[in-house]
């Protein structure tokens, strides 16, 4: 009810008559009606009212109106920017605008006891309000719909005028690490000139900031920070706060080769590490910096995932011990949509690692883009007030500002385990690199910073105005530090040939690098009849007491009854491979848009209790020493939760880590993870990763957005050994290919192109023994087919073999024999000469898919496919859709004649006299050939 609008009514009868029962008896009014009449009655007392019969506001109101004003704007009105005049808002903060005049300056105003002033001037009310909110520190805050929140910052920020009050020894520090910054850079010109490093110069408080970061982060409780940045002041990040030694640094400038032949290695501003350091007050902190590529942010998602991997399993779901901290750019984080996915993903169970702390290296510029044409908001954090994150915006000249916001904004994180923003405004010395040139298109802004000194001679300054200075040993901060940067520019010239160190390594003991060997054949990864049938009763049970909807019964009991008759589906052989790993004591996650029950209506891991909101997951009922299970229904996002599962198998090498996409077409949403970390990240940063991708793919007549994974592009990212792809086309298989990710002794990304239809395929089913024999098979032979009958030999993937198989027992063609490649990369050519072997009386060898020619694994067979000897290896035709721009047609009846072409084709018919296997098959009603 707007109780606003019954005033405006000329029958005020209801109001009335509530106001009546309110005076006789408050209780027995509605409580937001309650207050309503208190606030009235309030009014009535201290307001006057004027001729005209309406009401006059006391100053005492205004008053309070101009210290809410500075609370919600004065962060519009600071003193943050080192370069540029700021832009002009309005309406001001005078004291004109909110009704008051020059004469009420002297005045004494009882609205100063909510500053904690007592009875104050107004002067001085201004005076507390202009240093608390109008300096080097500006706030956003008063949007944050929790009033403990705002009111928290009020209590912290208001009494000390949101100032520092340092001692020495924190100045000293402070000064430290601020000279290490600039002495780095400035080290860097010396000895590298002209060479690309990225440099911090304009933002060099970056350094005592993360110091401050790690330092109060401990003496809260963190044993673990997590860090994800860019390149720029990448390099000033690894010495002077991961304290990766210099040597290693220096000698990267170097260029030398790597001492491991099959690493291809990346520029060194890209690299991660790992170390462990103790801080101030004696602990042991761990410290990670994930490698990045050059696509701004991507990093983000990787670190999150990361941190909540440690939270999981090395920190017994404990927030408070495990920190993320993401340092960005001002044009990224306001430009790159995958930092809107990363925060929708900042306060769900399955992605929340308790607040992270974004740090903002503000350079007010992007490359060469001015931040006014870089953005609509008016600031590039904006994007935090979608959580209701607070933002701080802090001059990056003002070291003693910024390293008490980080120090406030750390106590926030510890009390509300929430996201903070702190945005550093500074500026970028030099162009984009070191050799860039600005003045091309900021002539006017880089003449304002060749004349502007660095943070440190402001600070020095600072110091020596305040007779700070003489009780410190500045030129022994100086001679230490520069002294530190010669021993390593000296050792890097120790350094004969380049290597990468290892990034997480103590998670990834025990594990090695996989060798070309490893893969002509997979381990046996069979389960014994005794714990499948174990499993699956586990898997089938319902609790007792709860109510469930009469189809998910249904489905238990034919799930139930699948064990009875020896013969499982799809879903059942994959919850089984889930079931196992747990009880062996390795942890699942699977987590995908609407993958708890699956896009298809097919897993059902997670069920509701009937009527209610309760859910019930049978994994977690399997063993009771078993492995952590998490199901997790993913915001509707691929880039951001991709990033984040591909960090989270980053830091868990011994669980099986899933992202399953709705379709497997929209994977191309989460492209850049795929090509610069999936594909690459091996080669580039020595690390392994074995994070797994389920595809949904196969041509259905759905149409274009919903038949294609697009297998053509992730084998063309293939090579080295980076990836295993794989296209199961029996439970069984898929559940031996699970598996097998956790029993070899290394760790690949494993792509699998899963079904759609076959989900419900009555022969697409598999029985106990294949479960408790064997493992994983890369190529299954026709086991119904007589060697000496065959003369054509179809080799297809997938989905489709189901399509030709019926046909095939249809026509009765005991000539052909049906191979399927369940394993695409690493091509399995060995087994795959062994299976051709056997048929020395075919004539004929035809690759088959339902995909256009242009698209598909056919490019890739045809290049990869070679035997040895050579002389072994047949001609291998094809048979595909026409080259097409799209993968698949929209219309259902076009696609149903396509796929008979297919299949007509495959086994053989043909309508034109090429003998060579070159053929068109043609259907003239729709003018269409099947090449």
């Amino acid at each position: 009810m707007d109780k606003f609008n019954y005033l405006n009514q000329p029958d005020n009868s209801v109001i009335d008559g509530l106001y009546e029962q309110y005076k006789q008896d408050p209780g027995s009014v509605d409580e937001s009606w309650r207050k309503f009449f208190e606030g009235f009655e309030f009014c009535q007392t201290n307001f006057r009212a004027d001729q005209g019969n309406a009401y006059v506001v006391p100053n005492e109101f205004k008053v309070i109106n101009l210290i809410n004003g500075y609370r919600s704007r004065g962060h519009l009105f600071t003193k943050t920017n080192p370069v540029r005049t700021r832009r002009k808002y309005s309406p001001t903060l005078d004291i004109e605008n909110f009704g008051l005049k020059a004469e009420d300056l002297d005045k004494t105003f009882q609205a100063g006891k909510e500053l904690g002033l007592g009875n104050a001037k107004l002067s001085a009310i201004v005076t507390h309000l202009q240093k608390t909110y109008c300096q080097s520190v500006g706030v956003e805050y008063h949007y944050i719909r929790r009033p403990e929140v705002v009111e928290w910052f009020r209590e912290k920020m208001e009494p000390r005028l949101n100032m520092p009050d340092f001692t020495i020894d924190d100045k000293t520090i402070i000064l430290r690490k601020l000279a290490e910054g600039v002495l780095f850079e400035k080290f860097i010109h010396k000895k590298f000139p002209g060479q690309k490093s990225f440099s911090l110069e304009g933002v060099e408080s970056l350094i005592p900031a993360l110091e401050a970061v790690i330092q109060k982060g401990a003496d809260l409780g963190i044993a673990e920070f997590v860090l994800g940045m860019a390149h720029r002041g990448r390099l000033n990040v690894l010495g002077n706060i991961m304290h990766k030694p210099f040597t290693q640094i220096f000698s990267e400038f170097e260029g030398k080769e790597y001492a491991d032949d099959d690493l291809l290695g990346d520029v060194k501003y890209h690299l991660g590490y790992s170390n462990e350091i103790i801080v101030n007050n004696g602990s042991k902190v761990h410290l990670t910096l994930a490698p990045n590529p050059s696509h701004l942010e991507t990093v983000d998602a990787v670190v999150e995932g990361i941190s909540r991997a440690k939270i999981d399993h090395s920190h017994g779901g404990d927030n408070d011990q495990v920190a993320a901290i993401l340092i960005h750019g001002d044009a990224s984080i306001s430009g790159q949509g995958i930092i809107y996915e990363l925060i929708q993903m900042a306060d769900l169970d399955g992605y929340k690692t308790g607040g992270t702390i974004h740090l903002v290296v503000n350079n007010q510029i992007g490359f060469t883009t001015n931040y006014l044409d870089g953005r609509s908001s008016v600031y590039c954090t904006d994007v935090a007030k979608t959580i209701q994150s607070p933002i701080f915006h802090v001059n990056a000249d003002d070291v003693e500002a910024v390293v008490y916001t980080v120090r406030l904004a750390m106590e926030f994180r510890a009390k509300f385990h929430k996201d903070i923003f702190i945005d550093l405004l500074g500026y970028r010395k030099y162009g984009h690199n070191e050799s860039d040139e600005p003045r091309f298109t900021q002539p006017v802004l880089y003449k304002i910073i060749e004349q502007h000194p660095d943070p440190l001679e402001i600070y020095l300054k600072k110091l020596e105005e305040e007779n700070t200075l003489p009780s410190i040993d500045l030129p022994g901060i100086k001679n230490s530090i520069n002294a530190m940067l010669e021993e390593g520019f000296e050792g890097a010239k120790t350094i004969i040939k380049g290597d990468i160190d290892p990034f997480l390594g103590e998670q990834w003991d025990g594990l090695r690098k996989a060798t070309p060997a490893d893969f002509r054949h997979s381990p046996v990864t069979a389960i014994s009849e005794a714990t499948l049938f174990e499993i699956g009763q586990k898997l089938t049970a319902l609790p007792d007491g709860k109510t469930f909807f009469r189809k998910i019964i249904k489905m238990q009991e034919d799930r139930k009854a699948m064990l009875v008759a020896g013969k499982l589906d799809w879903a059942m052989g994959e919850l089984i491979a889930y079931g196992s790993l747990l009880a062996e004591g390795h942890p699942v996650r699977l987590s995908g848009q609407d993958c708890q029950r699956g896009t298809f209506s097919h897993r059902h891991a997670v069920l509701t209790v009937e009527d209610s909101e309760e859910k019930f997951t049978p994994l977690e009922h399997i063993s009771p020493n078993q492995g952590k299970v998490s199901i997790i229904n993913s915001l509707l996002s691929e880039y951001g939760v991709l990033g984040f599962e591909y960090g989270y198998a980053f830091a868990t090498p011994n669980a099986l880590t899933i992202w399953e996409a709705q379709f497997g077409d929209f994977n191309n949403g989460a492209q850049i993870v795929i090509d610069q970390y999936i594909s690459s990240a091996e080669d580039k940063w020595k690390v392994m990763n074995g994070a797994v991708l389920l595809l949904p793919h196969g041509y259905e007549g759905q149409g274009p957005e919903h038949s294609s994974a697009r297998i053509e592009r992730f084998l063309s990212l293939c090579g080295h050994h980076n990836m295993q792809i794989v296209n199961c086309t029996t439970p069984a298989n898929f559940f031996h290919v699970l598996r097998r990710q956790l029993y070899r002794p290394f760790r690949k990304p494993l792509v699998v192109f899963t079904p759609k239809s076959l989900l419900r395929h009555p022969r697409c089913v598999s029985t106990i023994e294949d479960f408790t024999t064997g493992g994983f098979r890369e190529v299954i032979d026709d086991a119904t087919a007589d060697p000496a009958k065959i003369r054509r030999v179809v080799l297809c993937s997938g989905k489709v073999y189901y399509d030709i198989l019926e046909e095939k027992e249809k026509q009765q063609k005991d000539d052909v024999a049906l191979i399927r490649l369940e394993q695409l990369y690493p091509l399995p050519l060995k087994q795959l000469q062994a299976v051709f072997a056997r048929y020395a009386h075919a004539k004929h060898f035809e690759w088959v898919q339902e995909e256009p020619v242009n698209m598909g694994a056919w490019k890739f067979i045809s290049q990869n496919m070679v035997f040895e000897p050579h002389s072994a290896m047949p001609v291998l035709h094809h048979t595909a859709r026409p080259a097409s721009g799209s993968p698949a047609t929209g219309s259902s009846r076009l696609h149903k004649i396509q796929q008979k072409l297919i299949v007509e084709k495959a086994l053989g018919k043909c309508t034109c006299e090429h003998a060579n296997g070159s053929c068109r098959l043609h259907c003239a009603e729709h003018e269409f050939q099947i090449v």
